[in-house]
């Protein structure tokens, strides 16, 4: 990072050298086009020539300080336009008055139509250096146009394709490629062009006009559509069969000279699938987390390593990785050590049944928040292994409570899902017994526990789109539990980003749930994926449903009854009031861990007398 920093203003200062020594070169020259023009292209009367030889590096400075003044030292060149254009009239003018008026006041000889005549020459100059580059682009590009290797269409006649067509006309990289025709739902705007770029229709028309302008790839370059409205754009896209990229929301950053056309990106199914992202109040978010010590459990997973990277650029005090499983705890710390070189990062193995190895954490480093993000919970899996989600879950969290009630931690976050609510299978029940754990320390401890509770990740290990993608590749079919079966789903950045606020609004106790819009149902969610690979659903891949699994429901919900909801500053995060937990609860815990210890047989009926919502289905090791 650093080093690519220091290229960069290497550079800067190269291209400011260069702009500054063929801006002294022209003052010279324009000051001797201007003598010899006002004298018709004959001798220079020698009574003018000490005047401008003598002090012509006076000028020279006084113009390069004039010019540096208005900007044209720091202006992006190859995105010159008329402000620059403006810019530089106005130091032209201004150069010419001080030169002027300091070469009067010393009563040196000149010709008084030198100075009508000096500022044009100068300002031809001026405008021929800075706007080369621009010239010669668009002269290659209107040479070259009909042998372009790659036609593209775009979808959306807004300000981000005017951006978009402006940096690819300029910019060598795509030589090689043309617009050829934009796409917008906008019927006004069909038969106007943008930068000689026809709008030729709607998105009924992308198939017919991808096909008459030969289009090879097309980018959708809305950053504001809605998730549904994009997924429709999409559908009609995948009829085309070509590369489809996008244009993502957080598009283009001018301040800081991001390019528009660097962050085109391949289509991927979060774009268009789901929710639209909820909105979180990120300064609060910062400043929640900056300067503080942070632990983060499960830190090497979907949402562990999601919450870390989040954190990083917060820049905590320190941020503490804790995982079982060193591989991904490697790769995560490799990619913080490359994005985040200055942040203070602790990466540690080890797991949270392991009591003693976790206390050596709270005690070394004294954590101030914590992210509880280690479990178990692939549902199938933990139903044949039922005791493992007791005693990596329950017994986890409950280690990770104590040390943290113990070692004074100001906010504890539990990661947990909408499987807990009324659960059909031991993962749901075992995280419902987490969120107890949690509601029930926090009566007595000076730490805010919470828990914030949300529905499938989109791309999570283990979830429905890495299955339904590996099934695709291997030619078929993609399973479906049931045909009617839905689920709500959230991005992992959507998911963190809940995770973040809630401990910003932690009071302690509550558990946080996301409105997440409407569930998906699972069949369209299959056809969508089949179809955002180029393919057809029925035909090129098949649909093969399977049968509900043991422990799975049709589908889910966010909150019990009981819980009732309150708002908070976010209106799309709820908090689920704290419930009544039995006295004796603690005490059944610790009797339902040591029952799994010994790995019994019954694991699931023990759960249900504690998650009295839980029904269990047969038993297994």
């Amino acid at each position: 990072m650093k080093q690519k920093n220091t290229r960069s203003f290497d550079q800067k200062i190269i291209r400011v050298t260069l702009l500054a020594i063929l801006d002294i070169l022209s003052v010279a020259l324009a000051t001797f086009l201007t003598l010899w023009f006002r004298f018709d292209l004959k001798s220079i009367p020698e009574g003018y020539v000490p005047t401008f030889t003598e002090y012509i590096i006076y000028d020279a400075a006084i113009v390069t300080i004039v010019f540096a003044a208005f900007g044209l030292y720091s202006s992006v060149w190859k995105y010159a336009s008329i402000t620059e254009l403006i810019s530089i009239a106005l130091a032209v003018g201004v150069s010419d008055l001080l030169l002027f008026t300091y070469k009067h006041m010393l009563l040196l000889p000149s010709p008084r139509s030198f100075w009508l005549i000096f500022p044009i020459v100068l300002m031809i100059l001026t405008c021929s250096i800075r706007f080369s580059y621009r010239i010669l682009r668009e002269l290659i590009n209107t040479i070259g146009y009909g042998r372009r290797n790659n036609t593209i269409m775009v979808i959306g006649a807004g300000d981000a394709t005017r951006l978009l067509i402006d940096e690819m006309s300029r910019n060598e990289v795509y030589e090689d490629t043309r617009i050829a025709c934009i796409i917008d739902d906008d019927v006004r705007k069909i038969g106007t062009r943008i930068r000689k770029i026809p709008v030729v229709g709607t998105r009924k028309d992308i198939e017919e006009m991808a096909d008459k302008y030969l289009v090879t790839e097309i980018i959708i370059a809305i950053p504001s559509a809605r998730k549904d409205n994009l997924a429709r754009i999409v559908a009609e896209c995948q009829k085309v069969g070509c590369e489809i990229k996008i244009i993502p929301a957080a598009y283009l950053d001018i301040d800081n000279g991001e390019d528009i056309a660097r962050q085109i990106r391949p289509l991927q199914y979060e774009d268009f699938l789901g929710r639209d992202q909820i909105v979180v109040n990120n300064q609060e978010i910062v400043d929640n987390l900056t300067g503080k010590t942070i632990l983060v459990t499960g830190g090497g997973g979907s949402i562990g390593s999601e919450l870390c990277r989040q954190i990083a650029k917060a820049k905590p005090k320190l941020l503490i990785i804790f995982d079982i499983y060193e591989n991904n705890a490697y790769d995560i710390q490799q990619e913080l050590y490359r994005n985040y070189p200055d942040l203070n990062l602790e990466t540690i193995i080890g797991s949270v049944r392991d009591y003693a190895r976790l206390e050596k954490v709270f005690q070394e480093f004294k954590p101030e928040q914590v992210y509880h993000a280690a479990a178990h919970k692939h549902v199938p899996l933990m139903e044949v292994s039922p005791n493992e989600a007791i005693k990596n879950n329950c017994l986890g969290t409950l280690n990770t409570v104590k040390l943290a009630d113990k070692y004074g931690v100001k906010k504890f976050v539990l990661v947990s899902t909408d499987k807990a609510v009324r659960p059909t299978n031991i993962m749901g029940a075992s995280k419902r017994i987490c969120e107890m754990i949690i509601q029930t320390y926090d009566k007595h401890s000076k730490t805010d526990f919470v828990a914030v509770r949300f529905g499938n990740v989109l791309g999570s290990n283990g979830s429905v789109i890495p299955l339904f993608l590996k099934q695709i590749e291997a030619g078929g079919p993609v399973t479906v539990t049931h045909k009617n079966i839905t689920r709500y789903f959230m991005t992992i950045p959507e998911a963190v980003s809940l995770i973040l606020q809630a401990s910003v609004y932690a009071a302690g106790g509550e558990i946080f749930v996301l409105d997440m819009g409407k569930p998906v149902k699972i069949y369209d969610l299959a056809q969508k994926i089949i179809r955002y690979k180029g393919l057809e659903p029925g035909k090129d891949i098949q649909i093969k449903i399977t049968g509900l699994r043991p422990g799975e429901k049709l589908y889910e919900e966010m909150l019990m009854e009981e819980e009732g909801l309150k708002e908070t500053p976010n209106k799309l995060i709820h908090i689920g009031q704290p419930l009544e937990i039995k006295e004796s609860f603690l005490n059944d815990l610790n009797e339902l861990i040591n029952t799994a210890e010994n790995n019994v047989n019954n694991i699931k009926q023990l759960t249900a007398k504690i998650v009295k919502t839980y029904k269990p289905e047969k038993e297994t090791l």
